[in-house]
């Protein structure tokens, strides 16, 4: 099976948003670059849904840019798929979504997308390994990210740290208990505005 990475942009001080969801400074790097990322042919990737394309500065891009190339699964919670409204159907990698909710797929909501929802963490983390293959399951950083690090379930954990003190909002790894010891670094890559790091979750 392949790796299950928890993934954000993140402050100095732990958080991927305020109280409020909005994300201030932290995704700035992707922005302010002179290397653009695309995927597959000339297809721009649009993590953000604003259909701005992404600029990344030369080490962020060859940092980021096979990791995004490699994902066949995204798992997220409920409140980040309203919020965006599940990127009207278009995973911004990878080619399914796991949305971990106690309420159903919205009626009629883009039919054709391969969008799963499911109630439960271990649930969505087998589904999530039986449609990546080899493939990385990418779970967003937050609530139901943090429930599933602290089931076990979490290979790898990846913080793209930005130079931001929020002193408050939402938790990278939620309100979970730990503590939960993870490896030395094994990646350390530093961009323009991001640094991005990578470890692996102690067994």
């Amino acid at each position: 099976m392949g790796t299950v990475t928890m993934h954000n942009a993140v402050s100095v001080d732990g958080f991927i948003a305020d109280e409020n969801d909005d994300v201030g400074p932290l995704h700035d790097w992707y922005f302010n670059g002179d290397t653009p990322i695309r995927q597959g042919g000339d297809q721009q990737y649009d993590h953000s849904g604003t259909g701005s394309d992404f600029m990344l500065s030369r080490a962020s891009a060859e940092y980021v840019r096979p990791i995004w190339e490699s994902i066949g699964v995204i798992v997220m919670g409920r409140h980040l798929f309203d919020q965006v409204n599940g990127w009207e159907g278009r995973p911004p990698a990878g080619d399914h979504v796991i949305v971990v909710s106690h309420r159903p797929r919205p009626d009629g909501w883009h039919p054709e997308a391969s969008y799963h929802f499911v109630d439960d963490v271990t649930a969505a983390i087998d589904k999530a390994q039986e449609l990546a293959g080899e493939r990385i399951v990418s779970v967003n950083a937050g609530d139901v990210g943090g429930q599933i690090l602290a089931a076990g379930l979490v290979d790898e954990v990846a913080m793209d740290v930005v130079p931001v003190v929020f002193g408050s909002g939402k938790r990278y790894f939620g309100g979970i208990d730990g503590p939960h010891p993870l490896e030395e670094p094994h990646v350390v890559v530093q961009g323009d505005g991001v640094l991005h790091l990578r470890f692996k979750v102690r067994r």
